[in-house]
């Protein structure tokens, strides 16, 4: 068990060596450009998750919402969308932006926030920088300059229970109270005037109200006009201020807003993003003509194609649109202050904006594609330095000769080809520092592949020889002999001199401590499995002499397992499989129910319906919409099935073969009526507590503190009351069913909660079709391809309180890990954290918390986890199955699902397609690393329940 935990937690980490390894190098030298600057400061707005369409767009009476700007968009500037790269957070894209580079996304386990690596900025290369905003931004890039003055509030005023657009007028107005103090303050007036001053107003309003509103609301609309007229305030009080024509204006976003008020993922509307510049070094507006357009067949980075038409919406189509990389806008800051670009900056100078001569136009670039160069000869020294054998960069091999040839042609005048020289050496560069990022990547892939490979070998040995009967057979007697032994030492030492080998290859060539980790635990399982070479010759042996027909049925076992793993690895990039797989499951369980069952009963028929009415809910859409009624009336859903299921254990007759599985030998009827109608009580109080939490938020009040420790309250006691509930199988499961409820309800904001009732009611089904399988006389088959199991001592099977496992025990694990993956899918699309809806935790929290939130969110996702393990664990007390051999079933068949994902991660095609692979991958491995803990949390409910399958006969 430590093992797998250790392995798999390693091995998730992995993915972030192989593609997300931090593009950071240290030792790089700026490169100036060689112009006059044409700006003495530069002004950066940015309107965190403002939408490029809900900014551009006019109302609904055809006015526009930002005027100020759309006058500059005609009159003065340029404009264009800025397409952001996932993750599209506040942290990368305000890096993109002001640093110039796509962070490693390794930076979310630090919240955003702290930097795992330290970076140069724009702020950092200015002279001085003054900033006002949002104190999740602004310690970013602020905290540890010097030449920085910098201001924000308290994180109590980001609440989404209000309308946040104050936010941005407290950034507004702090920088006006600047001002106004300068007029008093020397020195402070003084700094002002100096040049290569940056100042930055970060305004946090659409992001917040976005969140809390949606995009489309009045509140978030409203918040755009609010932006606007700060905007325009801010730029005539400057004009008025310094009076000299050489202040420059950026106003861009970090990301944009999806429609359900979230943001992360490479949906189009939050990587569109508005560019708006003008002032001192910015090219005026320009007519659209057909012949603009230079960048036919590029693509940006979230693969959206250059050239793409303006939106009829945005009336806009008049005026000539440039779109940029997001990274781009960094060297335009630069640019226009006559500063090096950020050391790290991949981004490219995006001409178009700029009001500059030929040569200066030139020059820039040049100095543009000299310092992305510089980037890519100092990854390959560095990589030179410390590789065995080393592979270049065959393109940029004789890289002085681009940088020659360059020269030359400025010198004779030649800038049109001296500008196309330097966009091949940028395009060259970079895809140099690609080749560098990636270089391991071939090693690490196979020393991965290995690993898994191993470990899934290593759990099929473990579970024969601990979880069935192999070992109770006369092979047990041919594995320990004293040429055996001798053997298995050998392999081991042979394993740790391997290990030692490759070892001090990894540290010749300064390999970070994880890849010893990697290869150290691929080599360790591999020497394991060899060391055990007596056991795998005597397992083929018995497969050898094994019948024709038992091997047959072993081989059918795998290759059906097989094709039901390869259908959930489908699950994940089309979720409507799971509909299919429920409409069959429905027919095919009540067959099996109703020919084994030895008297007509309802319980194929609500097999059946069961199936059948979870089905529908991978077809709804993925982003789940606000429905409260549907909430509320799911509250009631919920207490009718508990009541039903309560019914039908207790008007059992004593005759009935369900009653003589399910309720035990002592037919006790005294229920605890008292904690039953508890939990009724509180589901019903919960339901009404979702429906005056919203119509709170409804109406844009803040929600009582009152009603906040009441949906703690309720959804924390709940949680205990099935402790102390009968230890009867379906009066236990019940009342967890009513004890989680609470908390889901309160956590649900529309179909979802409905998803929990009807998950519920397929968990019971699963329940009944286990039992009336179990209750037959031909369920006690022998194990296929083993010995029989009547060789085995049936004292020692009493004893250890569990029966051996069986070929055909592999149907209950395969079913547990569909289950699992459909409380994943039930609820919506798990490709990204994006996909959860963050407005179902603020009945609990309304002042922005990110950890509080994100555990709640996580709390919610698990609530239907631990109701599928409590039904399996239930299954397993029920078939008398060794719970741990259980788990490693389940981790066998998740693994191959893993490994499969393992390969599906991509490092080409559009960067959606690589997070979501990505994301698959780690839902997975964090999937089986979590099982255990499942198991345990579940155990605490299920460790106690009492069946009478046990007394009708040896299982």
């Amino acid at each position: 068990v430590l093992m797998g935990i250790v392995l798999h937690a390693v091995y998730m980490m992995s993915i972030f060596d192989i593609y997300f390894k931090s593009p950071i190098v240290h030792g790089i030298d700026p490169v100036t450009p060689r112009i006059t600057p044409p700006a003495k400061r530069l002004v950066l707005f940015i309107a965190d998750g403002l939408r490029a369409d809900k900014f551009f767009e006019l109302d609904t009476i055809k006015k526009p919402r930002a005027p100020f700007l759309r006058s500059i968009i005609y009159e003065k500037g340029r404009w264009g969308v800025s397409h952001a790269r996932p993750p599209t957070e506040s942290r990368p894209g305000h890096v993109a932006i002001i640093a110039g580079f796509y962070e490693d996304p390794s930076a979310v386990t630090k919240g955003w926030k702290a930097n795992p690596v330290e970076f140069d900025s724009v702020f950092n290369r200015s002279r001085h920088t003054y900033a006002f905003g949002s104190p999740d931004i602004l310690p970013i890039f602020c905290g540890g300059l010097n030449h920085c003055s910098w201001s924000s509030y308290p994180h109590e005023y980001e609440d989404f229970a209000t309308d946040a657009s104050f936010l941005d007028e407290w950034s507004f107005d702090h920088f006006r109270d600047l001002l106004n103090k300068s007029n008093k303050d020397h020195v402070l007036k003084q700094l002002l005037h100096q040049d290569k001053l940056v100042i930055f107003l970060h305004l946090l309003g659409c992001d917040t109200n976005g969140h809390a509103h949606r995009p489309y609301s009045s509140i978030y609309l409203n918040n755009v006009k609010v932006v606007d007229k700060g905007v325009e305030e801010t730029y005539n009080l400057i004009e008025e201020y310094f009076k000299d024509n050489r202040t420059a204006y950026i106003f861009t976003a970090d990301h944009g807003m999806s429609d359900k008020g979230s943001h992360g993922d490479g949906h189009p509307t939050n990587t569109d993003t508005p560019l708006v510049a003008w002032g001192a070094g910015i090219q005026k507006p320009r007519l659209a003509t057909s012949e603009s357009s230079t960048d036919i067949g590029l693509r940006f980075v979230d693969e959206h194609t250059h050239d793409m038409p303006t939106p009829p919406a945005w009336d806009l189509k008049s005026i000539e649109r440039v779109d940029v990389n997001q990274a781009d806008i960094a060297p335009l800051m630069t640019t226009l202050l006559g500063l090096p670009s950020p050391l790290n900056s991949v981004g490219s100078l995006p001409m178009e904006y700029l009001n500059l001569n030929k040569e200066e136009q030139v020059e820039a670039a040049f100095a543009n594609a000299k310092q992305i160069l510089n980037q890519f000869l100092r990854k390959s020294q560095l990589k030179q330095s410390r590789s065995l054998h080393f592979r270049p960069f065959g393109p940029l091999t004789r890289h002085h000769i681009f940088v020659e040839e360059i020269e030359k042609l400025i010198s004779s005048r030649q800038y049109e080809a001296a500008l196309h020289l330097t966009q091949d050496l940028i395009t060259l560069s970079l895809a140099g520092l690609h080749y560098f990022q990636t270089y391991d990547w071939f090693a690490l892939m196979t020393t991965i592949t290995m690993g898994y490979l191993g470990w899934m070998v290593y759990i099929i040995l473990h579970v024969l020889k601990c979880y069935t009967s192999f070992l109770a057979t006369p092979y047990e007697t041919r594995l320990k002999t004293g040429a055996n032994e001798v053997r298995n030492k050998r392999v081991r030492i042979f394993g740790g001199l391997l290990m030692v080998l490759f070892s001090v290859i990894l540290l010749i060539e300064c390999s970070p401590p994880l890849y010893h980790i990697y290869l150290g635990v691929a080599i360790f399982l591999w020497t394991a499995i060899f060391s055990d070479s007596s056991f795998i010759q005597a397992l083929w042996r018995a497969l050898q002499v094994s019948r024709l027909i038992l091997i047959a049925k072993l081989m059918a076992m795998c290759i059906v397992s097989f094709l039901i793993l390869e259908l959930l690895v489908s699950s994940f990039f089309e979720r409507r499989i799971y509909s299919g797989v429920f409409l069959i499951a429905g027919i095919v369980g009540a067959v099996v129910v109703s020919c084994n069952t030895p008297r007509l009963s309802m319980v194929p028929a609500f097999v059946w319906a069961s199936c059948w009415f979870i089905s529908g809910f991978t077809l709804m859409p993925a982003e789940i919409p606000d429905h409260t009624q549907l909430v509320v009336l799911s509250g009631i859903i919920l207490v009718l099935i508990a009541i039903s299921v309560r019914s039908f254990d207790c008007m059992l007759p004593k005759q009935d073969p369900w009653h003589h599985i399910i309720s035990g030998l002592k037919h006790k009827r005294g229920v605890s009526w008292k904690l039953f109608i508890s939990q009724i009580f509180l589901v019903i109080l919960s339901s009404a507590m979702v429906s005056i939490s919203t119509t709170y938020r409804a109406q844009r009040r803040q929600l009582l503190l009152f009603h906040q420790l009441i949906n703690w309250f309720l959804a924390g006691f709940s949680m205990v009351l099935p402790l102390f509930s009968s230890h009867r199988l379906l009066d236990r499961l019940s009342s967890i069913f009513l004890g989680f409820g609470p908390a889901f309800l309160l956590l649900s904001i529309g179909y979802e909660a409905l998803f929990y009732s009807a998950l519920a009611i397929v968990l019971i089904s699963w329940i009944l079709v286990e039992c009336a399988i179990l209750y037959l006389p031909f369920s006690e088959t022998q194990g296929i391809g083993l010995p029989d199991q009547n060789t085995v001592d049936k004292e020692d099977t009493r004893q250890r309180n569990h029966r051996f496992l069986k070929l055909s025990d592999v149907r209950i694990a395969l079913c547990f890990l569909i289950l699992i993956n459909v409380a994943f899918f039930g609820m919506g699309n798990v490709a990204s954290i994006a996909s959860f809806e963050i407005s179902s935790v603020y009945r609990f929290i309304t002042i922005f918390n990110p950890f509080i939130m994100a555990a709640l969110l996580l709390f919610k996702l698990f609530i239907p986890f631990i109701l599928v393990t409590c039904a399996f664990s239930a299954i397993t007390n029920l078939a008398k199955l060794p719970r741990l051999g259980c788990y490693f079933m389940v981790l066998l068949f998740s693994d191959v699902m893993t490994i499969h994902f393992f390969f599906l991660v991509r490092n080409t095609g559009s960067w959606m397609e690589i997070g979501n692979s990505i994301s698959h991958f780690g839902i997975m491995s964090a999937q089986v690393v979590f099982i255990l803990l499942l198991f345990a949390i579940t155990n605490i409910y299920t460790k106690d329940i009492q069946t009478g399958l046990s007394s009708h006969k040896e299982v």
